[in-house]
């Protein structure tokens, strides 16, 4: 015989599950746009232009998805952020 707390459980775990399934759907997108980005980033970085992968630049690539890590490359490019230990190409023609 089924009682009223198993099924209390039972609707409990249902309902859990689809709390879980909610935030996550909710989340996949950010999670596809940081790897997307980063995974930008870090051809920027093979490339030698001197892009830092740093915690908000991982935020502004999941925020903003690749326009995100075109600006962070712009930006380690310039030197006015996300600037690694590499020379940027536009310096080097200067020296």
């Amino acid at each position: 015989m089924v009682t009223t707390t198993e099924i209390a459980i039972l609707v409990i775990a249902l309902a859990l599950l689809f709390g879980a399934y909610r935030i996550i759907r909710a989340v996949k997108p950010f999670i596809i746009n940081a790897v997307v980005g980063v995974i930008v980033l870090l051809i920027a970085s093979f490339l030698g232009l001197g892009v830092e992968i740093t915690p908000i630049a991982v935020l502004i690539c999941a925020v903003g998805g690749i326009p995100g890590a075109i600006l962070v490359i712009l930006l380690a490019y310039t030197g006015i952020a996300f600037a690694g230990m590499a020379i940027p190409f536009g310096v080097l023609t200067i020296i």
